[in-house]
């Protein structure tokens, strides 16, 4: 979103972001907490951020010409009966049991999906289109040197495949190194599946990573590997290793045909066997290629323009408006 946003002023737009207080934006922020949520301690109710959040964009939503939501289905049903323009952008998983009573309920709000896969499971929603995500070219600094070692970068949690990205390292005989943050909840899979293997040596722990030590974690690595075993939306840690010229190797789940061009930027894979056999077919590879498919595929302004014709789209057919663009692939990426 933050890029997004940025992007957005930098087209020439009037942006208001309605966020925490401490969140750093070009857009005018109009800030409904006082700090990021994930790093308020566990005593904070999210909900009453929600509301907060809700209650804001109500009193503001007339000044608008199209309202934005990032928070999947909470703003419904206030921002169905407000007059204004709007579309919602989905990033979570779909396949989720009562997702289609709630789709039914709100037959004329749009979407847009982050993968074509994404939105499989929900076929009668009004999908606005798929747009990808997108990076700022200028964020990661690209490596065209061999990587020395495998990477893994996500959440500490077995759908993200930690194991099994140990086991791919283990037999493909290169280091790995996990850079991971332990979400509340994890901490039994963490110790008895994930722990016992780290030795400082051919597995390491390096922990959570901000952007700038993600630049020298991902740049320096071999691969990265992505052997998820849930139906990943998008995958942003795969864009973010092709930025830094890093292949990637993933499982064949969610939306990783999608943005992994098998033999280009990496491969994708079946299971534990192939992913080990493309470790040793990564010489193969063109980083300096990795890194231009990049560019032209996910970059922040490609994304940006792409929600500008979403909005001008929805803007003019006014509050009720629907959308003709019922089909997937390619619909919401050319403007």
């Amino acid at each position: 979103m933050s890029w997004l946003v940025d992007e957005l002023v930098d087209l020439g737009h009037d942006v208001t972001l309605f966020a925490s207080g401490d969140s750093k934006t070009k857009a005018h922020l109009k800030p409904v907490w006082p700090r990021a949520l994930r790093l308020a301690g566990k005593n904070h109710d999210p909900s009453a951020a929600c509301a907060m959040l809700l209650e804001a964009i109500a009193k503001q939503a007339s000044e608008f010409d199209v309202i934005h939501a990032h928070i999947d289905w909470l703003p419904l049903p206030l921002l169905s009966r407000l007059n204004v323009p709007f579309l919602t952008t989905m990033h979570g998983r779909l396949d989720l049991p009562g997702l289609a009573t709630v789709v039914r309920e709100f037959p004329d709000a749009g979407f847009v999906s982050i993968s074509d896969h994404q939105r499989l499971p929900l076929p009668n929603v009004k999908w606005l289109g798929t747009i990808q995500h997108g990076l700022p070219i200028d964020l990661f600094r690209p490596c065209y040197e061999k990587g020395y070692y495998l990477a893994f970068l996500g959440r500490l949690t077995a759908e993200k495949g930690p194991e099994a990205a140990i086991r791919v390292a283990r037999d493909a005989q290169m280091p790995l190194r996990i850079a991971a943050k332990l979400p509340r909840g994890e901490t039994v899979f963490f110790k008895t599946r994930v722990e016992p293997h780290i030795d400082g040596k051919n597995v390491q722990l390096v922990g959570e990573v901000d952007d700038q030590k993600k630049q020298p974690f991902l740049a320096n690595a071999a691969a990265l590997l992505f052997p998820i075993t849930w139906p990943e939306p998008f995958g942003l840690v795969m864009i973010e290793a092709m930025a830094c010229g890093t292949p990637v190797i993933a499982y064949r789940s969610g939306s990783v045909p999608e943005v992994v061009e098998d033999g280009v930027t990496g491969f994708v894979v079946e299971n534990e066997d192939e992913a080990v056999k493309a470790v040793r077919k990564l010489d193969r590879l063109d980083r300096e290629k990795v890194r231009a498919r990049f560019e032209e595929r996910f970059s922040a302004s490609r994304m940006a323009k792409e929600y500008e014709g979403r909005y001008r789209l929805i803007a003019a057919e006014g509050p009720q408006g629907a959308a003709n663009d019922r089909d997937g692939g390619d619909a919401g990426r050319l403007e």
